[in-house]
């Protein structure tokens, strides 16, 4: 559990892709890599907290009707 009592949900690259319809898993691992996506890397594992991943979609929503 987090310090707020709530449970994080982590996700591996294929369950996130199916999260997000449009993301691949070739670009969420893209997206990891560069820094912009969070990530933890356990062992040769990618895991995802499946809010951050939420979060920075929406965020790249909002900039681009901003656009």
């Amino acid at each position: 559990m987090s310090e707020h009592g709530r449970k994080v949900k982590l996700l591996n690259i294929r369950q996130a892709a199916k999260v997000v319809e449009g993301l691949t898993e070739y670009r969420i691992r893209q997206l990891c890599r560069s820094g912009e996506l969070p990530c933890i890397k356990a062992g040769r594992k990618i895991l995802l907290n499946e809010q951050a991943l939420i979060d920075y979609v929406l965020r790249a929503e909002r900039r681009q009707s901003h656009e």
